[in-house]
């Protein structure tokens, strides 16, 4: 029972925000991708480290290396493009569902040559309605109640349907039983059977 609670959990946890690093090179971009449903407000938090040859480590920060950040959506605009600073926070607002994809490449002018360090790339990215503003909650629910009652109105429409389908397959049966009994009454008189 208590793993079971801990799964769920954890599992809700995750459904709202994923936390994760990687090294990329100074003069690389690395991407990855996400499913975003329409309408939706992500949050990303980064964090950049620099790899020291002399303590063979990362450096707790990168003075003066920034990252540009670009977002594309699953039509291939480019929904966020900005340079940020070794550490930073982006938002984007979703406008249609589908895998936006999240690129980070430092702004690293150093040579080829030199800029062989690596970084490590701390991010976390949270994504969901619960950092909707109060008037964009509101445009959601409103929404919904307006496809609510749409649907509402098509059951309705659908049941008085299937109900007035029914009264009229009854009453087809009932004449047809009825024209049966006629017909058999009138065979057997004419047969004179009864």
């Amino acid at each position: 029972m208590k793993s079971k609670l801990v799964g769920f959990l954890m599992n809700f946890w995750i459904s709202f925000s994923f936390a994760l690093y990687f090294h990329m090179g100074e003069r690389e971009e690395k991407c990855i991708i996400e499913d975003i449903p329409s309408d939706t407000l992500v949050v990303g938090n980064y964090k950049v480290q620099r790899w020291d040859i002399h303590t063979h480590d990362f450096l707790e920060s990168a003075p003066g290396l920034g990252m540009f950040v670009t977002v594309t959506i699953p039509t291939g605009e480019v929904l966020l493009s900005k340079l940020y600073g070794p550490q930073g926070t982006f938002t984007f607002t979703s406008h249609i569902s589908g895998e936006h994809v999240i690129c980070f490449q430092s702004n690293s002018t150093r040579f080829a040559v030199i800029a062989g360090s690596k970084l490590r790339i701390h991010l976390d990215i949270r994504v969901g309605e619960h950092f909707l503003d109060e008037s964009a909650i509101q445009a959601k629910d409103k929404v919904n109640e307006e496809r609510e009652e749409k649907f509402r109105k098509t059951s309705e429409e659908t049941n008085s349907n299937i109900l007035w389908w029914a009264i009229v397959q009854t009453l087809i049966l009932i004449s047809v039983g009825i024209w049966q009994i006629k017909s058999l009454r009138d065979f057997f008189i004419s047969k004179k059977l009864v």
